[in-house]
């Protein structure tokens, strides 16, 4: 009986933390779906060859992975359809361990994105945090006692429907609109020329230096400190660099815009006085052309109040020009890197409004 007890307590503790983790991820990515589609895609990428393949579906496997975690969570939490999702769980997490071990080792990508950029942490990390969350689903698989299912049957499959309708709605909205909450620097609010500084004590790289001398038609490494200088019976080779340890990042880091005469004007926009409207489209090839044409609207009513307007792509110049035909452009089209431009808005085009260096406003396009 106690056995019987303990069991049954176990269960319910262990359903808690790996539901509870499930809905958090499932959540966080839902709010930013584009983000978990972008990180896929540099999955796609990284692997290469045959996972090529399913670039065109990045989509689809980001809206099916935020659905099942989500799912397979609220239905750990209400204890629905136990038995077949504690195994549905083990499977789950036997394979995100294999796959963030891979990860940790490989580092193909910076980070997992298993909590989108609500909370951004190594590949290491993420493989440790999934062997204690595969421990704990072990564990639940190998109890034998539970507490009595709260719901029938028809109840249980009410509320898996409703939590996939209710997170497929919550990403199309995101979707169809913003993230309701937006995780990264570039939100409104926030001054960008303060994020791109490097305080004063800010923590340099660090690196180790080989230096490779040759003697008698023979290489040798020496370190800074013991390479043979001013002795001339050594020829210098070549000098190897490697980081040790990474020192102070800025959270904006890669924000560089440069105009069609090849010049950079980051820092003009930045710190202009007047409101800058920045058109983005991080890839002209995937922009909505149809509201594309509404750009010029914009751009009109921009100059009308004295103020700045560029677009902004990481497209190359042919698709510019491509893109100019099409929609008639009269606004000036600067370039950015394309994974930047991802970062600042998830919306193609999006549009964002700054001055002297703080972020004013940002929305998607399709809804003004």
């Amino acid at each position: 009986m106690k056995n019987s007890n303990y069991q049954s307590m176990l269960a319910c503790v262990l359903r808690i933390i790996l539901g509870s983790v499930f809905v958090f991820s499932g959540f966080v990515k839902a709010i930013d779906p584009l983000g978990t589609v972008y990180k896929i895609e540099d999955y796609l990428t990284a692997f290469g060859g045959f996972f090529n393949l399913f670039m065109p579906m990045a989509g689809v496997i980001a809206g099916v992975l935020i659905a099942v975690e989500f799912a397979l969570g609220v239905m750990l939490l209400l204890n629905v359809f136990t038995k077949w999702v504690k195994w549905l769980t083990l499977v789950f997490y036997i394979c995100m361990t294999i796959l963030t071990l891979y990860i940790a080792i490989e580092n193909p990508v910076s980070d997992c994105g298993c909590f989108g950029d609500a909370i951004v942490i190594s590949n290491w990390e993420t493989f440790w945090k999934n062997v204690i969350l595969l421990v704990c689903a072990t564990l639940l698989v190998s109890c034998k006692k539970y507490r009595q299912q709260f719901f029938v049957w028809p109840i249980e499959l009410a509320i898996l429907c409703i939590s996939i309708l209710s997170i497929g709605g919550f990403m199309a909205y995101s979707l169809q609109h913003l993230p309701i909450i937006d995780f990264r620097p570039y939100k409104i609010g926030n001054n960008l020329l303060e994020l791109m500084e490097y305080p004063e004590d800010a923590e340099p790289d660090v690196y180790d230096v080989t230096l490779v001398y040759a003697k008698d038609g023979v290489e040798y490494e020496f370190t800074q400190d013991n390479y043979p200088r001013n002795d001339s019976t050594w020829v210098f080779v070549s000098q190897n660099s490697k980081l040790v340890k990474q020192g102070y990042v800025p959270p904006i880091h890669d924000f560089e815009i440069i105009n069609s005469d090849y010049e950079e004007i980051t820092y003009d926009i930045l710190e202009s006085e007047t409101p800058v409207t920045l058109a983005i489209m991080y890839d002209l090839g995937k922009t909505d052309l149809e509201q594309a044409k509404r750009l010029n609207e914009l751009y009109a009513a921009c100059v009308e109040r004295g103020e700045l307007f560029y677009a902004v792509t990481g497209s190359g110049e042919d698709e510019i020009i491509s893109y100019e035909l099409q929609t008639n452009a009269e606004y000036p089209i600067c370039t950015c890197d394309p994974v930047t431009l991802k970062t600042i808005v998830r919306a193609n085009p999006g549009i964002v409004v700054v001055q002297q260096g703080v972020v004013i406003d940002k929305y998607n396009l399709r809804n003004r």
